[in-house]
């Protein structure tokens, strides 16, 4: 018994070596970053933020691929799908917790996609075009009133939290407005300023440029405390619509499968990237605030966001395909 115990130890120290040594050689080639969301939007700017420290810090390349559609379905599944060979991670926005309560998916996010790190928290404007006349959320509503189905900016579809904020704003205000769905941040940012449209709710790193310079008001920004990059714009809780508070996230996933041992390492990769002082103040100035925390807390936070946002479309009554 005694030998065979000690043969079956011997084969499961076997086993994990392939493991071991594929991590301890990683990466031997370019990684992937997917994202679900054209070039130029805040997803875009933070995955290349990172990677460019993680290019030199790996000795590898971190690529950006562009795969936006459905409001990041099309590069939430892509990656979902991928190879789990450590050489492809998602980098996504909250929408990886609010799409499957609005879309008919073919992948499960929850079961297959692993969280490997948060890298950021930013509020999601709402931004007017000097034209309509208001300064305030106030001075909005009251035309919103008068004018029914003002339309507005999101820099995603329907569902996600750029739109969800409005909705619940309009909720709670009494009014009604009419959500107008762009690819990607920098394209709904463009109808904005040419004033093709008068209202946006979009991330706030594409906006804090048009904000600095003028061409942009922006009434309210939906975090519980005003961001590092905003001080000078009001919550909307400030603004007097108590309970709305909702950040808009990055983080990095992988497809479920991937070596543990190559997304722990990945984890601490990012976390030293957002350590450093230059990548730290580059998110800062594009208005997003860096995230450090362990896996776990990141894991966990997903599956709290996952049932927000469940609550949220089922209370504003929120359609989309799923429903």
């Amino acid at each position: 018994m005694s030998a065979l115990r000690s043969m079956v130890a011997a084969i499961f120290v076997i086993l994990a070596l392939p493991s071991a040594c594929f991590a301890q050689d990683w990466p031997t080639r370019p990684i992937r970053f997917i994202v679900p969301f054209p070039a130029g939007g805040s997803t875009d700017v933070a995955a290349r933020f990172v990677g460019e420290h993680l290019s030199r810090s790996l000795g590898q390349q971190i690529y950006i691929e562009n795969k936006s559609g459905a409001n990041g379905n099309v590069g939430i599944e892509a990656a979902a799908k991928s190879a789990p060979d450590g050489y492809t991670f998602l980098v996504s926005t909250d929408s990886i917790a609010s799409n499957p309560h609005i879309y008919k998916m073919s992948v499960d996010v929850l079961k297959e996609l692993v969280p490997v790190a948060q890298v950021s928290v930013q509020p999601i404007v709402l931004a007017a075009h000097p034209s309509l006349g208001v300064q305030s959320i106030e001075q909005l509503t009251a035309i919103a009133k008068r004018q029914r189905g003002l339309r507005y900016a999101i820099g995603g579809g329907v569902g996600s939290a750029q739109h969800i904020a409005m909705q619940w704003f309009a909720h709670l205000a009494g009014i009604e407005l009419e959500p107008v769905p762009y690819r990607g941040g920098a394209q709904a940012i463009n109808d904005l300023i040419a004033g093709h449209v008068k209202l946006g709710s979009l991330g706030s790193t594409p906006l804090i440029p048009h904000h600095q310079a003028g061409t942009l008001r922006l009434l309210a920004q939906s975090m519980r405390e005003r961001a590092t990059s905003l001080p000078d714009v009001p919550t909307f809780q400030e603004a007097g619509l108590n309970g709305l508070v909702l950040d808009q996230w990055v983080g990095v996933f992988a497809p479920v499968g991937a070596p543990a041992t190559i997304t722990s390492r990945l984890t601490a990769e990012i976390s030293k990237a957002l350590g450093d002082p230059t990548v730290h103040a580059n998110l800062l100035k594009s208005g997003q605030d860096p995230v450090v925390g362990p896996t776990q807390q990141f894991a966990q936070f997903v599956r709290e966001e996952f049932a927000k946002y469940a609550r949220l479309v089922k209370e504003l009554k929120i359609q989309g395909e799923a429903n």
